[in-house]
């Protein structure tokens, strides 16, 4: 996947990163029309920067999270697509909001997956997830996990950090550098980043992409009947994206 975190720094954008990688998204996060795997040609048409306008998501009491916890959740989204010269990002997009929606689905209790044994973590390469946690427990112990650590590492809970030492901390959780005990960073890292794009890219029924701002960003039609005739054109597509519910953007 590359460093996620440290590419902001090597000189290009962390956002034209996560665009390009977006195909990784599961056409599910986007909704049940078919349109996911036509995602991947917008990518080359992605918005040009201009001034953003200005756009917060709606307010949202978790259900799931404590307020601690999504605390945690709305700041690491918060670093991981930030708010640019292109737009709003994760936590503008609502992306916590997502997650914590999808906290309370059957893929967060692990309801769809084979969750008996053995688990042999060293063979996730070949045979995919490895552990016996479901994403509701991953996030339980992984948020705790890294609230700890960023109390030993800084002397405060992740959310009340600087955005740099925030970077730094999720760059070590990315890279398996950082000392959890429960559950592996590196893990629960890979499932927060995932979630994020996921809730990004989303239809914003699913609570995410608030605004249709992912959509909007990539150039992406979302839910219109018909736009074939454009895929193969290479122009960009003229009109603003449309949600499952017939929202524009």
């Amino acid at each position: 996947m590359g460093d996620v975190m440290a590419n902001e720094k090597s000189g290009s954008s962390r956002r034209d990163f996560l665009l390009k990688t977006i195909t990784l998204v599961p056409a599910v996060a986007i909704g049940g029309t078919g349109i996911g795997s036509l995602a991947a040609p917008m990518v080359a048409h992605a918005a040009e920067p201009k001034t953003p306008e200005k756009h917060t998501a709606r307010d949202y009491t978790p259900t799931f999270f404590t307020p601690e916890e999504y605390a945690f959740v709305q700041a690491a989204a918060a670093r991981l697509i930030p708010n640019d010269d292109r737009g709003p990002g994760a936590l503008e997009a609502g992306v916590p909001e997502f997650i914590d929606r999808q906290m309370n689905t059957p893929y967060a209790t692990g309801s769809q997956w084979y969750m008996q044994g053995p688990f042999n973590p060293d063979a996730e390469h070949d045979f995919g997830y490895q552990l016996p946690l479901t994403p509701q427990q991953i996030y339980r112990l992984g948020v705790a996990e890294a609230n700890d650590y960023a109390k030993k590492q800084a002397g405060k809970i992740f959310a009340e950090l600087p955005q740099d030492k925030q970077d730094d901390l999720l760059s070590q959780m990315e890279g398996g550098k950082a000392e959890f005990t429960q559950v592996p960073a590196k893990i629960f890292f890979s499932f927060l980043l995932q979630n994020t794009r996921e809730g990004f890219f989303s239809d914003p029924i699913h609570g995410g992409n608030q605004g249709m701002v992912g959509w909007t960003l990539i150039n992406f039609p979302g839910a219109r009947a018909d736009f074939m005739d454009w895929v193969e054109r290479g122009e960009r597509y003229p009109f603003p994206p449309v949600s499952i519910r017939g929202e524009r953007g």
